[in-house]
């Protein structure tokens, strides 16, 4: 029988729909955003400069394919140009990706707490998001092999992972990625790359320029502080970057974001000053919310997992005390962590006093 009116493909309607972090609270003025993982430092005064040359090209149409950039991000991080692809966001690409390799029938997996945008980009093509279970809320390898089927097309790995800030060594990639099928394609999501210091870690650069099935994201909108600009990069094997160039936008990069990009990721000097400061902060976020009796993976990124489940206290009276203080958290239930608090690391200013209301919220 024919529907009395239009429907969505299979699986779309089955979407929850993303929702960020909050940006504002009723009744204050003044609030500390400490919700989306965003920069304290801003953005380079270089890409700032960039910005503004703009304001007399706004009738032009940006370059589609994103050559500059492209070229830029290929020699700063000594890649070739032609396995490059820009995005409007590394969300963009994971949903090409999805787009291109997964549909009705096929499976699409990933850990446990990973990246909401992998269970987005699955339905939304009809393909069965599959979730493998985690050890310590770390990816577990082994639980991820045993999860795959004949059925499962893409595997999408967060590493670090969002939102509990943990990492697998560079040796775990590269055992996960001789546990699949060459027909599988395995996408590494370093959103947070820049920020790792760890010496086992790698991006994935060194196993996509190896192998035909990897695909490695990264973005500009964390260390760079551009997310207002929506721009995120890939690099992958000539016939995966050639099969998402075939079906990306014809300018999905708008042209202040590629100038603001090409000099944000020049400004290295910039990159390695929001490095020191994540570093600084992340062991004195870790330490004194640890002595609070709260539970804190140790993490990679610029943000750290606070649990309350065993103070006593809830996340989300956790949650309204900070907003009472003008400070917004993360809640990441949608995570399946119903117990937990996302914190992004802050100034200096606002990560003491998160610390001094938080003891406060504790102790109450």
């Amino acid at each position: 029988m024919t529907s009395p009116f239009p429907t969505p493909k299979s699986g779309i309607l089955d979407i929850t729909p993303y929702v960020g972090g909050k940006a504002s609270l009723d009744g204050q003025d003044k609030v500390v955003k400490l919700s989306s993982n965003e920069t304290p430092l801003g953005s380079s005064p270089k890409a700032k400069e960039a910005f503004g040359t703009l304001s007399e090209k706004l009738h032009l149409y940006p370059d589609g394919g994103s050559q500059e950039l492209i070229h830029t991000i290929a020699k700063i991080h000594d890649l070739p140009a032609d396995r490059l692809i820009c995005g409007n966001g590394s969300d963009e690409i994971l949903s090409l990706i999805a787009n291109a390799y997964c549909g009705p029938g096929d499976e699409v997996l990933y850990s446990e707490h990973g990246f909401l945008v992998y269970e987005l980009s699955a339905l939304a093509n009809g393909a069965t998001p599959v979730k493998a279970p985690e050890k310590n809320l770390t990816t577990d390898v082994d639980a991820l092999l045993a999860s795959v089927t004949e059925k499962t097309k893409i595997l999408f790995l967060a590493n670090p992972n969002n939102p509990t800030g943990t990492y697998i060594s560079a040796d775990e990639v590269r055992r996960l990625h001789a546990g699949l099928r060459s027909d599988i394609l395995l996408v590494l999501d370093a959103a947070y790359a820049e920020y790792v210091t760890k010496s086992d870690y790698e991006a994935g650069v060194a196993l996509v320029a190896e192998t035909e099935n990897v695909i490695m994201t990264r973005t500009f909108s964390k260390i760079y502080g551009l997310s207002a600009l929506r721009i995120g990069w890939a690099y992958g094997s000539e016939a995966v970057i050639d099969v998402l160039h075939r079906i990306r936008g014809p300018f999905n990069v708008n042209a202040a974001a590629q100038v603001a990009g090409v000099a944000a990721v020049r400004d290295q000097d910039f990159v390695k000053e929001a490095v020191a400061h994540n570093e600084k902060w992340i062991p004195i976020l870790t330490q004194s919310l640890r002595g609070m009796g709260l539970k804190i993976p140790d993490s990679v990124g610029n943000f750290i997992m606070m649990d309350f489940g065993d103070t006593g206290k809830s996340a989300s009276d956790a949650d309204a005390y900070l907003a009472s203080k003008g400070y917004i958290l993360r809640s990441i239930a949608s995570y399946g962590l119903p117990t937990c608090l996302r914190m992004s690391v802050g100034t200096d200013e606002d990560n003491r006093a998160v610390i001094d209301h938080l003891r406060e919220f504790l102790e109450s």
